[in-house]
């Protein structure tokens, strides 16, 4: 990162104010959430959790992004509260629905949830390990943490794939639809903006966005029927990545960096890419449509103020529904309840 973590501080300004949008909802829901929880019941499961993270992700570089859109799939789904782990012997728990069917990396969780067993049993949750994986994993770049991870979360008993399909944002969401998601999680236009940029690693699958290459006016099999809001020389880069859902549009294992030159790489380079019009997914170039949105967008584009920005509306989206005290439960295996 050129201008390493420090922003311009007219802009961390500007944040901060924005940042304020939606913090009374957030923090109401943090009750019982605190950095450190495990201090005196177990003192080393943030070292344990993160020992094996990095451990896992230096070997496999492209789990950062894996659990980073676990972490957010959970929460926006009945909280943080693991029911995305959640197995079901009808094939009816959220990991069964749609959009979490491309979800990896449960075996790194249960691999965590081991470790800490072993060490400290019965006392941290699956939906802590889960807050943590994302923290750690995408930290790894940096070998340090990129964000505070408060816990304290006690796991949920119930997982359902329509709450999945009916909270989890679609890639093809208007910006009113998202905006509306979002506040109904507590969270504000800065929080939607910033989180965005979590697509600055991974992948996105084709058949999520061709219709935005190929059909997008409705002329089939016609080249030039792009997006207009697409930059014309990336669109032409996509189709010729995804020609295969040109011909089967139900294609669902092509896929595409989704930040191009950096997609393994946690960095602002997200809103760079978006300002030229090369965002993947219509919930993408949506934000630019949105004039307060896209004023952020431009703040983004600095480095450090991407950083500050990230760390503050991660660790809200980590408040959502949070289940504490002698709510729900903690899980001995993250997959089944007790």
């Amino acid at each position: 990162m050129a201008k390493g973590f420090m922003g311009m501080m007219s802009l961390v300004l500007a944040l901060v104010v924005f940042s304020a949008v939606g913090v009374g909802t957030a923090s109401a829901q943090a009750a019982g959430l605190k950095k450190e929880f495990y201090k005196k019941s177990c003192p080393q499961a943030e070292d344990i959790a993160r020992k094996v993270a990095w451990g896992r992700v230096a070997g496999n570089r492209e789990l950062a992004a894996k659990f980073l859109r676990m972490f957010f799939h959970d929460c926006f789904v009945r909280g943080c509260d693991a029911s995305v782990l959640l197995d079901s012997p009808t094939n009816t728990a959220e990991k069964n629905a749609a959009p979490n069917l491309s979800l990896a990396g449960f075996d790194v969780i249960d691999e965590v949830k081991a470790a800490l067993e072993q060490a400290c049993p019965g006392v941290v949750s699956c939906a802590d390990i889960v807050a943590l994986a994302a923290r750690d994993s995408v930290s790894f770049q940096y070998k340090k943490n990129l964000w505070e991870v408060e816990t304290g979360r006690r796991d949920g008993t119930v997982s359902s794939d329509q709450m999945a399909l009916d909270n989890i944002p679609a890639p093809t969401s208007t910006f009113d639809i998202l905006l509306s998601n979002f506040s109904s999680k507590g969270l504000g236009l800065q929080d939607l903006v910033v989180l965005s940029g979590g697509h600055t690693i991974g992948v996105g699958h084709c058949n999520l966005f061709s219709s935005r290459l190929f059909n997008f006016t409705g002329k089939k099999n016609n080249p030039s029927d792009v997006d207009p809001a697409l930059n014309p020389p990336y669109a032409k880069f996509l189709q010729g990545q995804c020609r295969r859902n040109l011909q089967d549009p139900n294609d669902n294992t092509t896929v595409v960096p989704m930040d191009p030159g950096s997609s393994l790489s946690f960095d602002n380079h997200y809103f760079v890419n978006l300002k030229a019009h090369q965002g993947i997914f219509t919930s993408d170039a949506t934000l630019l449509t949105n004039g307060r949105a896209a004023n952020i967008v431009d703040k983004l584009q600095d480095p450090g103020v991407f950083f500050d920005a990230f760390k503050n509306s991660i660790k809200r989206m980590g408040q959502i529904d949070v289940l504490t005290g002698t709510n729900g439960q903690i899980r001995k295996k993250c997959n089944v309840v007790n």
